[in-house]
């Protein structure tokens, strides 16, 4: 990834360090720098390269949606979590939206895949977790019970936002299978941009005066968000009973 400082020893420890060091700093921007390297390799990572470019194997892919389909349940909660947090009736509203996206687009894109790739509906519906899967939702679970809105969004923003920008690497390439190509789409489409800017925006007033300690609390889940991330594509190329 171009342009992205990915030594984090370069990047100051705190915000408040991060604001005198910047023009135009974000709170978002700081946390994505802090998370470097894992940030450019989640963002560059050779599944996503490979689904550009169509040669992800099936196999791969499929053990990805699955995991996936079985991962959204938590994420829906945990933006339901959100919801009950969220300050205003406006931030309330944005999140009840992408909860439609999730419940209604998305899962009529993952049936039409499942049908697609042979998938069998007992596979998808009741599929065994893997570690890494279990990993994430325990993280979503533990960021939404045990914080409060700002640490809600430390997981929820780098969980979206690492879709936004892989899949901007790939936009232009146009894999053959539609359930390739439709999850490029989904994931760069104007609404969903529109939605991640509105996700970093909250987060960046949230929490840019939180407490040094705060702080790093949210760093933290912001950093372990984004290495699940990668774990989660890796998954994706080991067999069944690898994990």
């Amino acid at each position: 990834m171009t342009g992205h400082d990915t030594n984090v020893a370069n990047v100051p420890k705190s915000f408040e360090e991060y604001t005198k060091t910047y023009e135009t700093p974000r709170f978002t921007d700081w946390l994505r720098k802090r998370a470097e390297p894992e940030w450019t390799n989640a963002t560059t990572h050779r599944f996503t390269s490979d689904l550009g470019t169509g040669d992800l194997d099936d196999d791969v892919f499929q053990r990805y949606l699955v995991q996936d389909y079985a991962f959204v349940e938590t994420l829906v909660g945990v933006f339901g979590h959100a919801i009950g947090d969220a300050p205003t009736m406006e931030s309330k509203s944005r999140l009840v939206d992408f909860l439609g996206v999730l419940t209604a687009d998305e899962n009529d894109y993952f049936e039409r895949s499942f049908e697609a790739l042979a998938v069998p509906q007992t596979e998808y519906i009741d599929s065994d977790l893997a570690p890494t899967t279990r990993a994430f939702e325990d993280l979503l679970k533990r960021a939404a019970n045990e914080g409060g809105y700002v640490e809600t969004l430390a997981v929820l923003v780098p969980a979206e936002w690492v879709y936004l920008e892989w899949a901007t690497h790939v936009e232009d390439d146009s894999p053959a299978r539609f359930y390739l190509e439709e999850w490029i789409d989904l994931h760069t489409n104007e609404e969903f941009r529109a939605f991640i800017a509105w996700l970093r925006d909250e987060l960046d007033r949230e929490g840019k005066d939180v407490s040094l300690r705060r702080q790093r609390r949210i760093e933290r889940l912001f950093r372990r968000t984004v290495s699940l991330e990668i774990v989660f594509f890796e998954m994706a190329y080991s067999l069944p009973n690898d994990e």
